[in-house]
């Protein structure tokens, strides 16, 4: 069984990919930062006694994107699971090369983008690192940048996360009956590097019984790739494990069609509008 994470050179990312490995998968692991990857793959062999497939991939760039897309299409003729966990929080807006706003590319179009290309060899699931910071976002499919609304780190990074559920809503739809299958799902609240910048983060990390381990967080990515309940659940949104109740907003069917179709003229995909 051929997985593909992204996101794997640290945090939930290189935990699930670990124990991916020590239940027998074949990882496949992506990250942005060579070094990191390599150690990372040192981890892999050492459970697995193989040593893993390595890509590395900016989503600062959907050039990347194409390039990586293109990497796995030409190497792996069936992906049984497809794990977008690649992301970022900042609090300084800053845009990309390709002219987006640095999370909402990162943390939606970019994984957008690497699952359409890759569509067509997804023979299991596809699963998307979320988070209740969704049930915040106020996305405008029209306004991905947010230049026509107020600016805050924290709403933009929700916005995103807004968007990975409805990805993966609109995802399910046009997945039924391929007998592959959409997920998506919120870690909880890790004691990582990530928006290490932010107070919030550095509360958790420092103050005791506020952040839970990296492999905790993963634990409902390794669930969603190896039980039952990431085919018999597909569209919806977990925590802890299991399905829970988002709002209207990360799991509307209209806006995640309106959501998709903006996603995908953002990123110029070929045969969308």
């Amino acid at each position: 069984m051929i997985s593909v994470i992204t996101g794997a050179s640290a945090g939930i990312g290189e935990a699930a990919a670990v124990e991916l490995a020590r239940r027998g998968q074949q990882v496949v692991l992506v990250g942005r930062d060579p070094a990191k990857v390599a150690g990372v793959a040192d981890r892999v062999k050492a459970v697995s006694g193989a040593v893993p497939d390595t890509f590395t991939c900016d989503y600062t760039s959907l050039e990347d994107v194409r390039g990586l897309g293109a990497e796995l299409l030409s190497r792996y003729p069936r992906i049984d699971v497809l794990v977008n966990n690649a992301g970022v929080m900042t609090t300084e807006r800053t845009l990309t090369r390709d002219g987006f706003e640095t999370m909402i590319q990162v943390n939606h179009l970019a994984p957008f983008l690497l699952t359409n290309l890759l569509l067509d060899r997804v023979a299991g699931r596809v699963i998307t690192t979320s988070s209740r910071a969704g049930k915040t976002g106020r996305l405008d499919p029209s306004d991905l940048n947010r230049e026509r609304r107020r600016w805050s780190g924290w709403l933009q990074y929700g916005d995103s996360k807004q968007a990975g559920a409805l990805f993966t809503v609109e995802l399910a739809r046009r997945l039924t009956g391929t007998g592959a299958s959409a997920t998506c799902f919120h870690p909880g609240v890790i004691k990582t590097e990530f928006a290490a910048k932010t107070f919030m983060m550095w509360m958790v990390k420092n103050i005791p019984g506020m952040g839970q381990t990296v492999e905790q967080g993963a634990s409902t990515m390794v669930h969603l790739a190896t039980h039952p309940d990431g085919v018999a659940h597909s569209g919806r949104y977990f925590a802890k494990s299991a399905p829970a109740t988002v709002p209207t907003g990360m799991s509307d069917p209209t806006l995640a069609r309106a959501l998709w179709d903006a996603s995908a003229a953002a990123v110029a995909l070929p045969g969308e509008a």
